[in-house]
């Protein structure tokens, strides 16, 4: 008993006693760097990856980035904005054979295949790359030569477990991103501000251009019978998109200050759009009386500038999702509900200039309970009134 309770003992003494395995500033480079990457500046900049660099009179960065490594990769990134998509990373790994492996790839988007070797807008020199493992340490080394000095950079920092197989990278276990000065070897954490910034800017945007306000304008065109509700759902549902619309808007302004995105069709195109949509509210502000001469002046205005105004933002929606390379969930997302706006409007539409003519008996009518019958739905309300049919009745109806 005395004999087991000595090796727990030893055992537990051990743990304390024998130094962690780290990777800091104080290691020495391999042999195999130390010719090359020598005399280098040198900082930790997250977790245990240590980053060694040095710039020369040609503009040529040196770097060294060292990290713990069982397997699989490691990898930095440089950034135009901070963001993963579109930047251009340096990565390494040692091969099941034992053979070592440094690429550059182009993070063109979020998934594997999206990520492509031997692509991206850093200038570098085969030669100069390589990838050494000792003592349970990777040193990814290789030099780029940019434009003029180097100083505040966008970089990124990933490392995952999987080894890459025909040069395709597995997503990463975790990641980081910094906006880093080569002059000083500051850092500033870089978060995911960005990102989380695109992604508020990109659904307040398709919620309120793309859901709300097409949702109003149905509601103006189509429930006239529900007078007068269909009034004030047309302008609250209006206001409220307007708002949430406004607020997309200044998240995008936003996000510009942030990593000056060079998108000036989307920023012109929503900017347009914007300014109709003010216009939109001033009018509703300056509507003449029902029995005013100006009136029909006024709905004509007001329809065709609002018809406007969806179908650009419908064009601004598209262009903004391909511009933030947002992926095929947000395409199928928005095209989905596209789709269904579309058929509502095509099916109501039809509904409303097929039914007979005849606006004395009962069946020349068309009421909103039948097309809700169709998709199965319970009316909410009790509906008394009925909106007539045909281009004359629906104009009637709009001079209300």
């Amino acid at each position: 008993m005395a004999r087991v309770v000595l090796v727990v003992v030893f055992a537990v003494v051990s743990v304390f006693l024998v130094p962690a395995v780290t990777a800091s500033c104080d290691d020495e480079l391999p042999a195999e760097l130390a010719g090359n990457y020598s005399g280098m500046a040198c900082s930790p900049v997250w977790n245990n990856f240590v980053l060694r660099y040095a710039q020369d009179g040609n503009n040529v960065l040196r770097v060294v980035l060292s990290a713990m490594y069982s397997s699989g990769w490691v990898g930095m990134g440089f950034s135009r904005d901070g963001l993963m998509v579109g930047s251009s990373a340096m990565v390494g790994w040692v091969g099941k054979t034992g053979q070592p492996h440094v690429k550059q790839f182009a993070l063109n988007g979020k998934t594997p295949s999206l990520v492509v070797a031997d692509r991206g807008f850093l200038i570098s020199s085969n030669g100069e790359h390589t990838v050494v493992v000792k003592q349970a340490k990777i040193y990814l080394a290789f030099q780029i030569n940019f434009p003029s000095p180097l100083k505040q950079q966008q970089v990124l920092f990933a490392f995952g477990s999987a080894i890459p197989v025909n040069d395709r990278l597995a997503e990463h276990q975790d990641k980081t991103s910094m906006n880093f000065d080569f002059t000083t070897g500051g850092s500033s954490s870089g978060s995911s501000f960005p990102e989380d910034l695109k992604r508020t800017h990109g659904a307040l945007n398709l919620f309120a251009w793309g859901v709300l306000l097409p949702i109003g304008a149905i509601v103006a065109r189509y429930c006239r019978g529900w007078d007068p509700l269909w009034f004030y759902l047309h302008a609250g549902i209006q206001f409220v998109g307007f708002i949430l619309g406004l607020a997309g808007v200044v998240a995008g302004v936003s996000l510009y200050g942030k990593i000056k995105a060079d998108v000036p069709a989307h920023r012109g195109l929503g900017i347009f759009v914007l300014v109709l949509g003010i216009l939109q509210i001033l009018a509703f502000f300056l509507r003449p009386n029902k029995d005013s001469k100006y009136r029909k002046y006024w709905n004509w205005y007001h329809h065709w500038v609002g018809r406007l105004v969806l179908f650009l933002a419908a064009v601004n929606i598209v262009v903004g999702i391909n511009a933030g390379r947002a992926g095929n969930s947000w395409k199928i997302g928005y095209g989905f509900n596209l789709a269904i706006l579309l058929i509502t409007v095509i099916t109501l539409e039809v509904l409303s200039y097929e039914c007979p003519l005849d606006r004395d008996s009962e069946a020349g009518v068309f009421k909103i309970e039948e097309f809700l019958g169709i998709l199965g739905v319970e009316p909410c309300i009790e509906l008394i009134q009925v909106i007539p049919c045909g281009p004359e009745g629906w104009e009637k109806t709009r001079m209300a």
